[in-house]
């Protein structure tokens, strides 16, 4: 192991315990994570690269491409280390044009785990999300209880280890919970868009791991030039610190920053190591009002 991602600790995802930095596979795939990636032996250099510093979590989907990182992850690390962890998801489908669709039927959502399961090459998921998309851009309110409950038959026919979601709402995870557990919750959240604070301590207290993404978008210019200032003062990188921001706000939080660059990927890791002084912590606190929701105009339709 070539960095200090041990630094960051574990937590656990469903039965499992899972180093807390690990790596979200979606740039992997073409422009618009639709299509191949330009450079096919770049994208299987980085999965390659992400494991030997230590990665064990990878957070992928079938529809990304479609089709398209799950095989790259077939490609460059099956068979896959004793530890590894992937975590797929299901709920929507590619259009002909790239356009994100809604796919959450018995059927769709049957098929989309027979596809994830193929094209990884495993005979069980360890962990599948259902990604709401009752609203592109976010969470919106509405019941998820057909599709939770077709996850869980699936999970009771042996193909599901570990049911989670994503895009979901507070009530939505309590409707989700009244019929399976949930392993963990995936949910636009960041230093300046924290609408999720609640969540993020509900799920702690029930050991749940929550796993934010998107952790640069966004900002305004005014939040952007503060976290560049403390990049600067800390010699990092703003993405350094806001992912170390994240690490630090609470136990239970997975990281799966996503790139397709071997450089950015080492970066990224590098977070473990950056400690935030209680003054710098005070500063980051106040980019954004605790319980502040992303605005949907500011989420862009590739965040999945």
């Amino acid at each position: 192991m070539k960095t200090g991602i041990k630094n960051a600790g574990t937590a656990k995802l469903g039965s499992r315990a899972v180093r807390r930095i690990g790596y979200g596979a979606m740039q992997l795939a073409g422009p618009g994570v639709f299509g191949p990636p330009k450079d096919e032996r770049a994208a299987l250099a980085v999965l390659r690269e992400a494991v030997e510093c230590g990665v064990n979590h990878i957070d992928t989907s079938d529809f990304y491409g479609p089709h398209v990182t799950n095989r790259l992850i077939r490609q460059a690390l099956s068979p896959y280390p004793q530890d590894m962890v992937i975590v797929t998801k299901v709920g929507a489908r590619r259009g002909e044009e790239g356009s994100w669709l809604k796919a959450s039927s018995p059927a769709e959502l049957t098929r989309a785990v027979h596809d994830n399961l193929r094209n990884l090459g495993l005979d069980v998921l360890e962990v599948v999300n259902f990604r709401s998309m009752l609203d592109v851009h976010g969470p919106a309110e509405g019941s998820i209880e057909e599709p939770v409950s077709t996850l869980a038959e699936l999970q009771r026919q042996g193909l599901i280890r570990h049911i989670g979601l994503s895009n979901v709402t507070a009530a939505q995870v309590a409707q989700a919970q009244r019929i399976t557990d949930i392993a963990c919750v995936q949910n636009q959240y960041n230093l300046a868009h924290r609408g999720d604070d609640a969540l993020v301590d509900h799920l702690a207290a029930q050991g749940i791991a929550y796993v934010p993404f998107f952790p640069l978008g966004g900002f305004t210019p005014l939040q952007s030039s503060a976290l560049s200032q403390v990049a600067a003062q800390l010699g990092a990188t703003p993405m350094q610190v806001a992912l170390a921001w994240l690490l630090q706000r609470a136990a239970n939080i997975l990281l799966i920053p996503g790139t397709s660059s071997v450089a950015h990927l080492r970066e990224n890791i590098a977070a473990a190591d950056l400690g935030l002084p209680a003054d710098t912590r005070a500063v980051l606190d106040g980019t954004g009002a605790p319980g502040e929701p992303m605005n949907s105009c500011m989420a862009p339709s590739w965040a999945f």
